[in-house]
């Protein structure tokens, strides 16, 4: 979907506002003397201050994105953000009920200056409103930096940096009559308002196109990350699917096997490969072995291959479902982007979509899987377990180990007034033996205790706990359960 935009319409939105009508706005606001009531952040770039005063409330749009650029009123809805923003969070515990004892632009120069007092402190906003440099910086009476909307180390706008606003070049004067306040070509709806203010116009204006703009180049954005996407796991589903048809052929290893088996007396020791005849087709083959191994030694490097073969076939297979599961849930997304109104919900959605897994901060170390509303921890070695122990499970959590032989530690995180069933115990427990030495022991043993009855080994090495009160299990590890337990843990992280 393309917007048509005419040249004067883009005129308008690619131009910042200019100093003249900066000073109208303010004019019109009339803030000295009010108070900011609320501050909401519903994205990066836009902030709104609630303000009241004698008996008037007013919300005051603050937008710093690139031509959308601005400062007025607004009567509209603001939406809030998913998660709070760091310089709301800071607004909020430093500014929240401060008195605006001042707000004018500094000159010509496009930046206001807010002068505000909260308790016994005083504090001093710029909102600099430079269509490619726009910020917000919150400084105190000594204009040293206390935060800032955007971070910017290469022009020392970082907390405990002195900000120096420019000084009001006299120049400008001079051509202040050439900086027009224009007027806004508003939609059919709000022409019905009798003499619109300048702040409705801008705040009609922005609201309307402003919008648009952002939420079409936010599509275009979704629709190229959504193309590059779904190539690259078409591209692996593909590879896992040529991949299994090569396996197709596993069982001729096996019927290999049993010839070798079958003919054995003809390996003389010399030759590369055992000629004979097939007894299932009745034509001669040659099979390659090695001519000084015996008979039942060649015939169990086929078997071997045979076991290999079905093995990777059967992981391929969840491989190949995996890989399903996530393009099915690629196409819901960028559905979901498709039907959103709000940019600043698509910016949200694209945004936790594209951050690199390995860069999403972690709030614990090792794996953790949820099945069925239980919670699992599994640590895999001995500083994941002694950190899992420390700091991430309390005493009701349920404790499993191997018995016998080192390996990780799985918690199941405890549900008030609610027992583990023996579904996600034996699940837990699976666990606990796939992480361990005892992973291709068959049939092993393990005991299981509440963290509370665990108690540190004097003097052991990191990680190692003494168990009391601890029950006993036994299991045959189940290679089906764990294949669903990491299907789980791969979809959690698509």
């Amino acid at each position: 979907m393309k917007v048509e935009i005419s040249q004067k319409k883009l005129y308008l939105i690619i131009m910042s506002l200019n100093c003249n009508e900066i000073n109208l706005i303010l004019d019109e606001l009339n803030l000295e003397g009010a108070f900011i009531q609320d501050i909401i952040q519903p994205g990066y770039d836009t902030i709104a201050f609630y303000t009241y005063k004698n008996g008037t409330a007013k919300t005051v749009l603050v937008c710093t994105a690139q031509n959308s650029c601005r400062i007025n009123e607004t009567r509209r809805k603001i939406t809030k953000n998913e998660k709070p923003l760091r310089f709301m969070e800071f607004l909020k515990s430093r500014i929240k009920g401060a008195r605006i004892n001042s707000c004018k632009q500094i000159g010509l120069e496009r930046i206001v200056k807010m002068e505000l007092s909260h308790v016994n402190e005083e504090f001093i906003m710029y909102i600099r409103l430079w269509n490619n440099a726009a910020n917000i910086l919150i400084c105190d009476s000594s204009n040293i930096l206390l935060d800032s909307m955007f971070r910017r180390p290469g022009k020392d706008e970082m907390t405990g940096k002195i900000f120096l606003p420019p000084e009001p070049d006299l120049s400008k004067f001079e051509k202040q009559a050439d900086w027009k306040i224009r007027e806004f070509d508003l939609p059919e709806l709000y022409k019905k308002i009798p003499e619109p203010s300048f702040n409705q116009q801008i705040d009609f204006w922005y609201s309307e196109h402003a919008s648009t703009l952002s939420r079409q180049a936010l599509l275009e954005k979704a629709e190229k990350w959504y193309n590059t996407t779904k190539n690259k796991r078409l591209v692996a589903l593909n590879n896992l699917e040529a991949k299994l048809a090569s396996f197709e052929n596993a069982p001729m290893f096996k019927h290999q096997g049993d010839l070798i088996l079958a003919y054995g007396y003809l390996i003389d020791g010399n030759s590369n490969f055992l000629e004979c005849e097939d007894y299932e087709t009745g034509k001669t083959v040659k099979i390659l072995i090695d001519p000084k191994k015996s008979a039942q030694e060649n015939a169990a490097e086929y078997y071997k291959n045979y076991k290999k073969a079905q093995s990777g076939s059967e992981d391929l297979k969840h491989d190949i479902e995996v890989a399903k599961n996530q393009l099915e849930k690629l196409e819901n997304l960028y559905q979901e982007i498709l039907n959103e109104q709000n940019p600043v919900k698509i910016e949200q959605l694209l945004r936790k979509d594209s951050t690199p897994k390995q860069q999403q901060k972690k709030t614990h170390p090792g794996l953790d899987y949820n099945v069925n509303g239980w919670y699992i921890l599994v640590g895999r070695d001995a500083n994941e377990n002694d950190e899992l122990l420390r700091h991430h499970v309390r005493g009701d959590d349920l404790w499993l180990h191997v018995r016998d032989f080192p390996g990780g530690y799985v918690f199941i995180k405890n549900k008030k007034g609610k027992t583990v069933p023996l579904d996600i115990l034996l699940d837990a427990a699976n666990l606990a033996v796939y992480y361990s030495k005892a992973r291709n022991t068959g049939k092993t043993d393990l005991y299981y205790t509440h963290v509370k009855y665990l108690r540190r080994a004097k003097n052991g090495p990191k990680g190692l706990v003494l168990p009391s009160q601890e029950k006993n299990l036994c299991i045959e590890p189940d290679k089906n359960r764990l294949l669903r337990l990491d299907s789980l843990h791969r979809q959690a992280d698509i």
